[in-house]
């Protein structure tokens, strides 16, 4: 059997890895493409290495370009690698431009498509990362849901076969990790001088860097709620170079490069709160026992905020006292979809 799996981004480097290895294992033939979503050693390359996972096969270099430009380029790319693999299957994970380009690629030309991270939906059009999910759901022969909510969403898309809820995958590979992630003292780490108590805060999608009040509302927000302890900032370049231009003052939030897989879940492991406008990290504050706040209007991770882990920034309380989330899985969900793989696929 032969797998071709799509990537672009470092959370999506993160999920694949935990399947790359258990492929390895088990005999099946991956071939790995990196589109180059995200392009710098900080923020790929070295993932690959700290997770100890065999390096992409192919490699677009992508970065700079719009939505439509960046889509279109791994629209062509990828079809031609798969036109030379001639995979079984196309497998493809959560939400990005590599995620539906490689949809979009592989159902041109017949190839059977299995999404990981299916059925999840903020409802909210104006982020390109629901268009990009709810568009590869609709070409995808097999879908893993991380939770029963994201199954009933595409219930009520009229999507019906094939569809499995497996868990979650992100916890897969922080259980994994647990223990380098514990014995990590990366709060007192010299380097950044990071010293307890601190909350952790990143922010990076373009609905919250549209306008300098929404970005300065968000900053201001984050310096009141978390009076009493200080603010580590882990900054994309872009976000970065946003706040110099917007002129924004961060007061008390210190910045720091972007970190590695393993720095980051250390991060949350001792940090005191998250606040963050991104999907995966609320999952992972909670796969940490950490609260977080979501500085998003919306979120497509609902069980997060029903068992009393995260908020919404613009609610003043959560609903609960922190409780367990049963459909996030046990940390097994990569075993579930190999099994579901072989019994549909393997040759």
């Amino acid at each position: 059997m032969k797998i071709v799996t799509i990537i672009g981004a470092r959370p999506q480097i993160i999920k694949a890895s935990v399947l790359r290895s258990l492929f390895i294992d088990r005999g099946v033939n991956e071939v790995l493409i990196h589109t180059g979503q995200h392009y710098d050693y900080e923020m790929s390359q070295i993932f690959f290495e700290e997770l100890n996972v065999k390096k992409a096969d192919y490699f677009f270099q992508i970065n700079n370009r719009s939505h439509g430009g960046m889509t279109s380029q791994i629209i062509r790319d990828s079809e031609n690698i798969l036109l030379k693999e001639k995979p079984d299957l196309c497998l493809l994970y959560g939400d990005t431009n590599s995620t539906l380009g490689g949809a979009l690629a592989a159902s041109k030309i017949g190839i059977p498509i299995c999404h990981v991270e299916a059925g999840l939906r903020s409802f909210n059009k104006t982020m390109p990362e629901e268009i990009n999910r709810k568009l590869t759901d609709h070409l995808s022969e097999i879908l893993f849901c991380p939770t029963i909510q994201a199954m009933n969403n595409l219930k009520k898309e009229n999507i019906h076969n094939n569809v499995y809820h497996v868990g979650d995958i992100m916890f897969d590979a922080v259980k994994k990790l647990q223990k380098h992630i514990s014995l990590k003292d990366f709060y007192v780490n010299s380097d950044l001088n990071i010293k307890r108590p601190f909350a952790l805060l990143t922010i990076h999608r373009e609905a919250t860097l549209k306008t300098r009040k929404y970005l300065n509302d968000i900053i201001e927000y984050s310096n009141k709620v978390c009076d009493g302890f200080s603010i580590i900032f882990p900054i994309h370049p872009r976000t970065k170079k946003i706040i110099h231009e917007y002129q924004i003052d961060l007061k008390y939030i210190k910045l720091i490069d972007p970190q590695s897989y393993l720095n980051m879940q250390s991060l949350i492991y001792n940090c005191e709160m998250v606040l963050t406008d991104s999907g995966g990290l609320q999952k992972e504050a909670y796969f940490h026992k950490k609260r977080c706040i979501t500085l998003r209007d919306e979120t497509e991770w609902t069980e997060t905020i029903s068992h009393g882990w995260n908020r919404i920034w613009t609610d003043h309380n959560y609903l609960c006292e922190p409780k367990y989330i049963p459909d996030y899985g046990d940390g097994l969900s990569s075993e579930k979809m190999f099994s579901i793989i072989k019994n549909q696929f393997l040759k």
